[in-house]
């Protein structure tokens, strides 16, 4: 059987609409009542806007539901961190006010009251708000405040400084959105059980600045007028810095407020002062380690003066024979290192010219093979088409060498050497983190291992001179410092990145050479150089090449402040057949040349001596003799002070520190004969 039951369903249907229709009247009650108000989860999505505060912001309405609109839309300035960092302990329902801007569509700012509810789960998670918009600016509303009050707000929440008020232990009673922004992340990492750590400013500091802060607060407290800053870094971040002033507050009954704390992020400032601290004390120690290379220099060049004439006067069976040699060699080795000196005081002579680096790091390819032993695997990757830039080939390489070499060291048990040469455009220059270098085009080597790496406390010591982790002997904590002089000279920049156990990167940017018109005319016609003066202090190299005769004729002023090293001079150039006179700076010279009316062939002067510098002396000279040959000899690099070189002055040859007896009559001859 079937059995139908009828019911008059009249009223209850009648019942339905009646409660629908009070439902969409609450919801047009809520949509235009005559104050905001929105919904917004914990992930920052504005789940509801009634049409009072969509009609506010410049929104359409009809649009807002669909998704999409975030709180940063909505909010002006930090007042977001207010909202998005608001916390409390599982099962929590809290109620907190906010007076801050709203931002509509176009950008126009609505200062606002915020009454802002958010119930929290049993897990401690945020459920979505409950959040009435009072608006502030005109007059007649739910919430009219005096427009100074709202100017202040304005004024407190938009500062960039972060404020907060605080009693004698350090609980927050008030704070602006810029302190929510820099440390309710950091308090809402603490244990929320405990709700007077979350809300205490001493909370936010590292446990080993507490103390300092705790004690400007007692300051305060105290009532005493002015309190030193506070530097302290944040708790659980380890690389944030922040300093704190701490005024205190006139006490009224019932004020709990017993102090204001102005807090200012000083990471990034910390960062820069720590870089330029860094970038001064290399250029302080470049100029001590030049000035200690210069004056070294002059008695290199004597030792080995001397060593050249005990050569000549002894012959090879001659038993004292092997023990001038071993002085030679050492002074040799001695003035490697003084070129390593100057190569980071950026002083050293460098002989720049267009370079493939593609090309360069492959002919090395064989060389850092072997340099790095059989343990250790060596990848090379070039980038195509790669720039040319203009550097000192020599000098490149050696870099090159010294950081291959810092990686093999770095890998006892083995491991892989990585280098790439890459083209790197003024665009991706100014997305690199290292702001101190210039945008434009560089060439970039990267020279990178997977050795045991460098750990964050020497990072910054490694290119400074003589500092080395290696083993006495085994060392001279030169390496470093003569690349980074090399690069700083030729105009480059090297970074480093390392990870302790992952390995170490060097990064060296050169800039992209790019040639004048007037070298790329020159270029297309045919050039005659004259070959370049000897600058070899190598005594195999010598024994290797053809003898040559090195005598000469002629009248040869010999300026140097260093008497025992003009003596030697002289007696080298004596003895094969010039002339020599002697000053001991620039104001003897001049007194010899006229003594005898300007007959003279060729100069050799220093370039560094008291009273008149080499320089001037030129160009003093050239007025009375615009022919007059000259050689300057220095420890300093030739383009150290050739572009200090007075007008006038002329052309000149020049000799570095420290030569050989060799080296120095092939360049006089050379220097007559032009």
């Amino acid at each position: 059987m079937t059995v139908w039951t009828i019911v008059d369903a009249s009223r209850e249907l009648e019942r339905q609409e009646n409660v629908f229709q009070e439902l969409q009247d609450a919801i047009n009650y809520l949509d235009h009542a005559p104050a905001g108000f929105f919904s917004v989860d914990a992930a920052g999505h504005i789940t509801y806007l009634n049409a009072t505060l969509a009609e506010w912001l410049d929104h359409d309405f009809a649009h807002v539901g669909s998704g999409g609109l975030q709180l940063g839309d909505i909010v002006a300035g930090d007042g977001v961190a207010f909202l998005t960092t608001f916390s409390g302990a599982p099962g929590d329902i809290r109620v907190q006010a906010f007076d801050l801007d709203l931002k509509s569509r176009s950008g126009r700012t609505v200062p606002v009251r915020l009454i802002h509810r958010v119930a929290f789960g049993a897990d401690g998670t945020a459920g979505p708000s409950r959040t009435l918009v009072l608006h502030r600016g005109r007059e007649g509303d739910v919430d009219p405040l005096g427009a100074a009050e709202v100017r202040f707000v304005r004024f407190f929440h938009n500062t960039p400084m972060a404020i907060a008020t605080v009693d004698k232990q350090g609980k927050i009673a008030r704070s602006n959105a810029m302190f929510a922004r820099l440390f309710n992340p950091v308090l809402a990492g603490g244990q929320r059980e405990d709700s007077s750590k979350d809300h205490s400013i001493l909370a936010v500091v590292a446990m080993k600045d507490r103390a300092a802060l705790e004690a400007a607060i007692g300051k305060a407290a105290e009532g005493q007028g002015e309190i030193a800053p506070v530097d302290a870094a944040l708790e659980g971040t380890g690389d944030r810095s922040v300093r704190f002033y701490v005024t205190a507050v006139e006490e009224h009954k019932g004020d709990l407020e017993t102090a204001i704390v102005y807090a200012l992020d000083m990471t990034e400032q910390r960062a820069l002062e720590n870089q330029v601290v860094q970038q001064q004390k290399m250029e302080t120690i470049g100029r001590l380690a030049g000035n200690v290379a210069h004056d070294f220099n002059n008695l290199l060049n004597a030792i080995m003066l001397a060593t050249d004439f005990l050569l000549s006067a002894h012959r090879p069976t001659d038993p004292s024979f092997s023990d001038i040699m071993q002085i030679k060699q050492n002074a040799n080795r001695a003035a490697s290192l003084v070129r390593q000196l100057l190569a980071f005081s950026r002083k050293q002579t460098l002989r720049p010219q267009v370079v493939d680096l593609g090309e360069s790091v492959s002919d090395l390819t064989v060389l850092l093979r072997r340099l790095i032993g059989e343990k250790a695997q060596l990848n090379v990757v070039h980038s195509r088409d790669l720039w040319s830039v203009k550097a000192d080939i020599g000098q490149f390489e050696q870099a090159i060498i010294n950081l291959a070499v810092n990686a093999r060291d770095a890998m006892p048990q083995g491991g892989v050497l990585n280098m790439r040469t890459s083209n790197i455009t003024a665009a991706e220059v100014g997305r690199l983190p290292h702001k101190e270098m210039p945008v434009g085009e560089y060439v970039l080597v990267e020279v990178s291992d997977t050795g045991t790496g460098i750990p964050a406390e020497i990072k910054d010591k490694i290119f400074d001179p003589f500092y080395t982790t290696k083993e006495i002997g085994k060392g001279t904590g030169l390496g470093l410092a003569s690349v980074y002089g090399f690069i700083k000279q030729t105009g480059g920049f090297i970074y480093v990145d390392s990870e302790v156990g992952k390995g170490a990167t060097f990064r060296i940017f050169l800039p992209r050479y790019v040639p004048t018109a007037e070298e790329v005319r020159a270029a297309e016609l045919p050039v005659t150089t004259a070959p370049a003066l000897a600058t070899t202090d190598s005594a195999a190299e010598e024994t290797k090449r053809p003898a040559t005769d090195l005598t000469g004729h002629g009248t040869i002023l010999l300026v140097e402040d260093e008497e025992g090293l003009r003596g030697l001079n002289a007696r080298g150039l004596k003895s094969r057949g010039y002339t020599v006179l002697e000053a001991g700076n620039g104001l003897e010279a001049i007194e010899v040349i006229e003594s005898r009316g300007g007959d003279v062939d060729l100069v050799v002067s220093d370039v560094v001596m008291p009273e008149m510098d080499g320089p001037t002396l030129a160009k003093e000279l050239r007025t009375r003799n615009p022919d007059l040959k000259i050689i300057f000899v220095s420890g300093y690099a030739e383009d150290a002070f050739e572009k200090h070189m007075p007008e006038g002055s002329g052309t000149f040859h020049f000799l570095p520190k420290p030569f050989t007896l060799k080296q120095l009559v092939a360049a006089v001859k050379e220097t007559m004969a032009a």
